[in-house]
C-alpha cells in the first residue's frame, strides 16, 4: 500500500466512524451540554482527567472554556487535573500514580462541579479513582469512553452521562472524543449566547 492511499484510507475510516458514532453519541452529548450549562451558571465548576493524548483533551476542553471556543464571551470555570506537575509528581511519588487525579478531586471538587472523565479503554485506574473521588464529592459525571466502556461502565451513576464511542480502534476513538468536546463546547455557547447572526 503507497502512502497517499494509506492515508486515504485513515481519513475514509475516520469519517466512516463519525457516521456511525452520530446518531448514538447525539443524545448523550446534548445531555452533557445541559449538565454543564448547569452546573456553570450556577458557580460550579468542571474538572477534567485523562491520560495521554486524552490529557491534552482535557486541556484542550479547559482552554476553550476558560478562553473561547468560536464566539466572544466570558471565560467559564474550567480546570484540567492534568497540567499541575508538582501536584502530580508529589501524589505519584508520595501515593502511586492511580490517586493523581483522585487526590486533586477531593481537594478541589465540590458539590454541583462535574467531572469530565476521559479513558479510550474505560479501564484507566486513575480515572475509575477520579470518578468514585466526584460521587463522594457529590458530583455528577460526564465520561468519554470507547471499547464498550470498560469498567467506566459500572461505576457511573443513574445521573452521570456516558458518550462512549462505538469503536475499537484507539485513534478513532480519539478523533471522536475531540469532535464531542467541540460539539459540546458549541453547544455551551449556543445555550448561553443564543443563535449566531448571519449577518454579523
Amino acid at each position: 500500500m503507497d502512502l497517499i492511499t494509506r492515508v486515504t484510507h485513515q481519513f475514509d475510516e475516520s469519517i466512516a466512524a463519525k457516521q456511525q458514532a452520530t446518531e448514538e453519541l447525539a443524545g448523550p452529548i446534548a445531555e452533557a451540554i445541559e449538565l454543564m450549562v448547569g452546573a456553570l451558571t450556577n458557580g460550579s465548576k468542571v474538572l477534567a482527567c485523562g491520560n495521554g493524548g486524552s490529557a491534552a483533551d482535557c486541556q484542550h476542553f479547559a482552554a476553550e472554556l476558560v478562553g473561547r471556543f468560536e464566539r466572544e464571551r466570558p471565560g467559564l470555570a474550567a480546570i484540567a487535573l492534568t497540567t499541575d506537575t508538582s501536584a502530580l509528581t508529589a501524589i505519584g511519588n508520595d501515593y502511586s500514580f492511580n490517586e493523581v487525579y483522585s487526590k486533586q478531586v477531593a481537594a478541589i471538587g465540590q458539590p454541583g462541579d462535574v467531572l469530565l472523565a476521559i479513558t479510550t479503554s474505560g479501564n484507566s485506574k486513575n480515572i475509575t479513582l477520579a470518578i468514585e473521588a466526584a460521587h463522594q464529592r457529590e458530583m455528577q459525571v460526564v465520561a468519554l469512553t470507547g471499547k464498550g466502556g470498560g469498567q467506566v461502565t459500572n461505576l457511573l451513576q443513574e445521573n452521570d452521562i456516558h458518550i462512549c464511542v462505538p469503536h475499537n480502534r484507539t485513534a478513532r476513538i480519539q478523533e471522536i472524543h475531540l469532535l464531542s468536546i467541540h460539539c459540546i463546547c458549541d453547544g455551551i455557547d449556543l445555550v448561553l449566547l443564543g443563535e449566531e447572526n448571519d449577518e454579523d
